[in-house]
């Protein structure tokens, strides 16, 4: 049972040399081909170990690349091909046993459910591992791909955009692949925000919508608004508004509170605000 070809073709998607888009789809179709005249599609105990290591490599490539392309759900059934490879014992895999990215697809499918808003998914994955760690007298606490979706989703609960916000920059990634889901993530909370926002409140200030949206320039403000619906002039935003939803003013204060307390925890009155 030869695995040159199939060798041959992961060896080209890891090159460090950017690869084209459809030069890394023609070669994950070829490298899928390779895999089903392996029969290794679906590992077994009698499957050799090292087939099994090469075959688990083929599809973790190919997760990981497909986050690239932005092809969040080729990503997930290459990460349901990969957990058939996930149950099977340690030692399956012979020596090889610390090439495995698992932690890493693991961590970002569960970054990927968070953006969904899937939470119910979400904690069935999470338990799942702790319920395999226990067992194996480990933890997830010093996994850094597995604990910084588990650390988003617990400001997600708490309201505490601020600190999501912080963690999905650049330098609060703990790879390159998790940037693009956390992006998505951040323009999630940004509509709920919006959302929020254009019922609580007549207008705000350019400048405070920027802060509270977490968009880095006025001018990013500006688009959001006309994507939105919202008229932007005189250095404010302001919210239409059908006759039937007018609010007192008392309601604007209340929903005022509940947005501050949600986005980016900032403790002042409306009257700051507005």
């Amino acid at each position: 049972m030869s695995t040159s070809n199939l060798s041959n073709i992961v060896s080209q998607l890891q090159t460090p040399s950017p690869l084209s888009p459809q030069k890394i789809t023609s070669l994950l179709t070829s490298a899928k081909r390779e895999l089903l005249n392996l029969n290794v599609l679906i590992p077994t105990p009698t499957t050799p170990s090292p087939i099994l290591v090469l075959a688990r490599q083929t599809l973790e490539t190919g997760a990981l690349l497909s986050i690239r392309l932005q092809q969040p759900d080729a990503f997930t059934r290459y990460y349901q091909q990969l957990l058939p490879f996930y149950e099977m014992p340690e030692s399956s895999y012979g020596t090889d046993t610390n090439n495995s990215q698992r932690s890493k697809v693991t961590g970002l499918y569960l970054l990927l459910l968070l953006t969904k808003g899937d939470y119910a998914a979400f904690h069935t994955v999470l338990e799942g591992l702790e319920v395999e760690q226990a067992g194996e007298g480990k933890g997830l606490q010093g996994d850094e791909f597995i604990s910084y979706p588990v650390k988003l989703e617990r400001w997600l609960m708490e309201g505490s955009y601020d600190r999501v916000w912080g963690a999905t920059k650049r330098e609060g990634v703990p790879s390159e692949e998790f940037g693009a889901f956390s992006e998505v993530l951040i323009g999630t909370i940004r509509d709920e925000i919006a959302s929020c926002s254009e019922k609580a409140y007549p207008s705000l200030p350019i400048a405070n919508a920027k802060n509270l949206l977490f968009l880095e320039s006025e001018g990013s403000v500006v688009e959001f608004a006309q994507a939105r619906g919202w008229v932007a002039k005189d250095g404010r935003i302001y919210f239409p508004q059908q006759q039937e939803d007018m609010r007192t003013e008392k309601d604007i204060l209340v929903a005022s509170g509940q947005v501050i307390e949600n986005t980016i925890g900032y403790s002042r009155s409306l009257e700051n605000i507005v």
